[in-house]
């Protein structure tokens, strides 16, 4: 999470984290476009809008939409992961960017990291909580 010079660019790196997807985001200043993994944004997130939203939605908050693009290597996981990692490592580019957009930041939930995550299968049963049809004889 250092800012970097490269070809004469500062870029801004964050790392998001959401379920089981890793998002490692930098924002380099542009036009507002979003790569991820090497393919336009739009393409990878199946052109959704709740996604795509997600995504660029701390830019939004601080009115940075067109000034940045997000740079995205994500993996594991799956669609919703990704934009929710995406999201966190897009707020803590920012905050490395200018360190009082940590207060806006802060106050809507960005930089905060969703705990939520796949239950662990117990014995005995079918899934973590799913119980195998009860027989009475």
């Amino acid at each position: 999470m250092q800012a970097t010079e490269a070809n004469d660019r500062v870029v801004y790196w964050g790392t998001g984290r959401r379920k089981a997807a890793i998002a490692r985001v930098r924002l380099v200043p542009g036009d507002g476009q979003i790569v991820i993994n090497g393919r336009p944004g739009d393409l990878y997130l199946q052109y959704n809008a709740s996604y795509l939203s997600s995504a660029k939605a701390p830019l939004e908050t601080l009115g940075l939409e067109s000034d940045y693009d997000i740079l995205a290597n994500v993996h594991g996981g799956g669609l919703t992961g990704h934009a929710d990692a995406i999201k966190m490592g897009v707020a803590r580019a920012l905050c490395q960017l200018d360190p009082d957009n940590r207060r806006p930041l802060k106050t809507e939930g960005y930089l905060t990291r969703d705990p939520r995550c796949k239950e662990r299968r117990k014995y005995g049963l079918k899934k973590a909580r799913k119980a195998p049809q009860f027989s009475k004889r």
